[in-house]
């Protein structure tokens, strides 16, 4: 009887063990994750945004060195990336030709004064002969005309001496202006020719002071032109020289000294949209050379109570761009902005956010309107570095 008891316990005891195992498969609802969201708080404050432009170096005067005459290069007198001083002795081409063609021209002068001896001495003998009519008119007209003729071929030939000359002089080519000269373009035993390549050989370039030209935007040159006469406005109040052009280096170093603009082109290249301006910088230390990379700065424009947030906190959707705004009760706000000019990592915005709103910087994929979010402080380990430049003309 006890085992028959034991028996018929043990389906009791399994069905039980079944009804529990059938309540734990019942699915729990899943704990909702509310997302931490790093943000920054709106707070106005007054900045400088000034107006960075790309170009490069060059000189403020830039000579080309041509030769002026063909012939073989016999000689350079310098040495290659050094300052020459102007009338220095530069290159010298073979004089030997041009030599024999003075001698040759001279020789063609002395013909010419010889016929002119001869011709002056028939005119002296026949006009007092056809003054007493012992020759004919026809006879004198013609002694006139030889006369003449020769006194004109002495003048060419004087001319053709001219020019050989000149010619040779040109074998013997001078510094036009000092400066930095540059790498030759030909060297000892070349032909250089005008047909090849206009006769180039070198430049000459005055790097003190140093110019820099750069192409602006038809906006920024607006701007540019805004900036410069309010700049002057304050150089004559202030008794100052209106230099407002600083010049940031391509190792992002800010040059010692300040400078002009001394160049404007006439007009804006219609296929590019933009406007080509030269400056000029004093160089003592001859430390810019052209062909550097640089950027000229504009003086800088002041915004008070400017509203700045990093770049990472707008997105941008057709030009349209918009902030995820959390607001006191942490759920999420899609706020569409207008932004303004770029400082460093920042962007200036000029409508849409409110002193001590808090804006999302992290996660933006995530944020969806309404939801709920976990807000913290942005660490600076959040946010991009802080970066000196302005906007782009």
């Amino acid at each position: 009887m006890p085992t028959y008891r034991n028996r018929l316990s043990c389906p009791g005891l399994a069905l039980a063990l079944l009804v529990g195992l059938g309540g734990c498969d019942k699915a729990q609802p899943p704990a909702v994750v509310v997302p931490e969201i790093p943000f920054v708080t709106v707070a106005p404050r007054d900045v400088r945004i000034p107006l960075d432009v790309v170009g490069e170096t060059i000189g403020s005067v830039d000579v080309t060195i041509r030769a002026r005459v063909d012939g073989f290069l016999e000689g350079i007198h310098f040495k290659e990336g050094t300052f020459v001083e102007k009338g220095a002795l530069l290159y010298t081409i073979d004089p030997q030709p041009l030599q024999a063609k003075v001698a040759q021209a001279q020789a063609m002068l002395a013909q010419t004064r010889t016929a002119l001896v001869k011709t002056r001495s028939d005119l002296a003998r026949i006009r007092p002969l056809a003054a007493m009519n012992a020759v004919s008119k026809i006879d004198l007209d013609a002694a006139v005309a030889n006369y003449e003729a020769a006194q004109n071929q002495e003048a060419a030939a004087k001319a053709q001496v001219q020019l050989a000359q000149l010619e040779l002089g040109y074998t013997q080519i001078h510094a036009p202006e000092q400066g930095l000269i540059g790498l030759s373009q030909a060297e000892v035993g070349d032909y250089v020719s005008q047909s090849n390549n206009g006769g180039l050989l070198n430049v000459i370039s005055r790097t003190d002071p140093i110019g820099v030209r750069v192409s602006i935007t038809e906006r920024g040159y607006l701007e540019a032109v805004r900036r410069l006469a309010a700049s002057a406005e304050r150089g004559k109040a202030e008794e100052l020289p209106p230099r407002t052009l600083q010049l940031i280096l391509a190792d992002g170093s800010l040059y010692d000294h300040l400078g002009t603009p001394t160049k404007v082109d006439r007009n804006i290249d219609p296929t590019t949209g933009s406007l080509t301006i030269e400056a000029e910088f004093p160089n003592p230390q001859n430390l810019l050379r052209p062909g550097m990379f640089a950027r000229i700065r504009f003086d800088a424009d002041a915004i008070k109570g400017a509203i700045l947030l990093p770049q990472r906190a707008i997105s941008e959707l057709q030009s349209v761009h918009r902030v995820f705004v959390i607001k006191a009760d942490d759920t999420v706000e899609v706020r569409q902005v207008r932004v303004g000019p770029r400082l460093g990592s920042d962007w200036v915005i000029e409508s849409g956010l409110q002193a001590g709103e808090r804006v999302a910087v992290e996660g933006l994929l995530r944020l969806r309107p309404g939801m709920t979010v976990r807000p913290r402080p942005a660490e600076s380990g959040d946010l991009p570095p802080v970066a000196e430049g302005g906007r782009n003309g």
